[in-house]
């Protein structure tokens, strides 16, 4: 190619980049959200975005501590915030006060009061309005209203985490109370979806100003917001869900920064790295995202635990984390993360061992192998339907792997990927899934798994498909468990029941436990400010503190 055409492409491709402002930020993430509404479904692309359009009353920080992020302070019972009482029925309940910080307004410039307070209370306890954490709604018996910034919830529990309220989402009231009459129909009348960049709708440092769905959200400084004043002047959060573009738009320059909560897995980044690493920031978080695949157990092959054992000694978990991770992502053997104070490492572990595993599937009645596929003694094929995220690279390679896998042993795994917004959307929330659905659980510390494996959190029509129990495990011990976990605040008994609940979870297997991520984070190199949490709570939680290095 003569060196004028090289010059001149050159020239077209530099052109092509887009030439920004340090003040306008535009971030990559690999699945675009369901919904907007902070109460309704639980998926990460939408709690990465409102971070920066709302807060939580309670929080834990990038210290993994406790705190308040929109009251004053916690509840505390040295101070007399928080207080033992008995409930009408007898049983030992607490009071706890928390007073939001003032001078907080809605986007569109309505005060947030205690009256926002009550109606997301009555919308979180109803059953029909269809909100994820239903049992923290329940759990709270009436509030009393000391004036608009102080409340007194009455809960019917003394649990040992009274100080926290993470998952009560404050809804506007002024907005959402019309479209709430009838609960049944508010998650298809919620303003947050009807008319998301209403401003009244937003209370955090940025809020909500276009909506392109299943492409982008852009936000925009929000003027009411009293806390400190976010530095960039336009943040646009893009949904790239095939990874290849994703990394194809950061070297392009459409791209500026790939979050670490959900943009590329972590050999795609460390191969990234590899190629690029100078032009790039590379952080490699470790944290208590669990990847795993939640089993339906209402099917009759996968209810047999033999099988589901079987699965696990099928699968060489350590070769994948080592070739594909270069072992920086651990084999997990359960649902709690080592990182996790209340880890047990002495949980029932699956190594890798086809032997065993086919001999549990004879067990279980799969004796006849024709075309390499175990078959019973009807004819019927062994044979397991296998679901995750279309467009993820790295998740349907390991899918791809372990399908490979469980072929060895006998096993005919077919593989139906659906898009995330349809795969979380309704596949996962209303359990359409037939035999195995992979995914993530990204937790807090010590956080109690309630909503996932208690047996009252099955969704269904009869709850408004709220819980997030997928897998239909009910188990009486397990549920017992739980329950004590909640209220048995003495160190070492506590210890004792968050160690049984790891012994019974990875004994039953309700799902297969495969490995706990570490999140990858590319900056360009002028970003600052942005902290990893390696939890639940994403670092959007304080966007207010990030800037541009001029």
């Amino acid at each position: 190619m003569p060196k004028w055409l090289v010059a001149a492409v050159f020239v077209l491709v530099s052109c092509a980049v887009p030439v920004r402002a340090k003040d306008d930020l535009v971030i990559g993430i690999s699945q675009f959200p369901n919904n907007f509404n902070p109460a309704i479904g639980s998926m990460l692309a939408k709690s990465y975005i409102l971070g920066m359009a709302r807060r939580p009353i309670t929080i834990y920080d990038a210290d993994w501590k406790l705190t308040c992020i929109l009251c004053t302070e916690l509840p505390s019972l040295e101070k007399g915030t928080a207080k033992f009482e008995t409930t009408k029925d007898g049983k030992p309940g607490i009071a706890v006060t928390y007073t939001l910080r003032p001078s907080m307004w809605w986007g569109d410039k309505t005060p947030i009061t205690t009256k926002d307070v009550l109606f997301s209370w009555k919308v979180g306890k109803n059953k029909k309005s269809g909100v994820g954490n239903y049992e923290l709604y329940r759990r709270i018996t009436h509030i009393d209203v000391k004036d608009d910034n102080t409340f007194t919830f009455h809960l019917d529990k003394r649990t040992c985490d009274y100080q926290a309220i993470n998952g009560f989402q404050l809804l506007p009231a002024h907005i959402e109370a019309s479209n709430f009459k009838d609960p049944a129909e508010y998650r298809n009348r919620t303003a947050y979806d009807s008319n998301t960049i209403n401003p009244g709708l937003w209370f955090g440092p940025y809020r909500i100003t276009k909506v392109v769905q299943g492409s982008y959200v852009v936000l925009e400084p929000n003027l009411m917001w009293t806390g400190k004043k976010p530095k960039f002047k336009r943040i646009t959060v893009k949904a790239i869900e095939k990874t290849a573009a994703l990394t194809a738009n950061l070297l392009s320059g459409s791209v500026d920064y790939i979050a670490g909560e959900m943009g590329l897995a972590l050999d795609q980044a460390l191969e990234f790295e590899k190629q690029h690493g100078k032009k790039f920031k590379f952080v490699y978080k470790p944290g208590l995202v669990y990847e795993h695949a939640d089993i339906n157990l209402a099917n009759p092959v996968l209810a047999d635990r033999r099988v589901r054992q079987a699965l696990l000694h099928g699968l060489d978990r350590e070769s994948i984390t080592n070739q594909l991770f270069a072992g920086k992502q651990p084999v997990a053997h359960g649902s709690i993360s080592p990182l996790d104070s209340v880890y047990n490492p002495d949980v029932p572990k699956y190594k890798f061992d086809p032997k065993r595993a086919s001999a549990l599937l004879k067990e279980a009645g799969w004796t006849q192998k024709r075309g390499g596929i175990l078959h019973n003694a009807k004819g019927e094929r062994l044979q397991i339907e296998f679901m995750t995220t279309a467009g993820n690279k790295s998740r349907e390679l390991v899918q791809q792997v372990m399908q490979s896998m469980w072929r060895q042993v006998g096993i005919d795994v077919r593989i139906r990927n659906q898009p995330p917004r349809v795969y979380f959307g309704q596949t996962v929330r209303k359990r359409k899934f037939k035999g195995l659905a992979k995914f993530a659980w990204l937790s807090a510390p010590r956080n109690i798994p309630l909503t996932t494996l208690h047996s009252t959190r099955i969704p269904g029509d009869d709850n408004g498909w709220s819980g997030q129990n997928y897998t239909g495990y009910s188990s009486k011990r397990m549920d017992k468990i739980i329950d004590d976990m909640q209220v048995v605040c003495e160190p070492d008994k506590n210890r004792a029941l968050w160690h049984e609940m790891q012994q019974l979870y990875s004994t039953d297997l309700p799902a297969l436990p495969l490995y706990f991520r570490a999140n990858a984070f590319i900056f360009p190199k002028w970003l600052k400010g942005v902290i990893p949490t390696g939890h639940q709570y994403t670092s959007t939680h304080w966007v207010e503190d990030w800037y541009a290095e001029k």
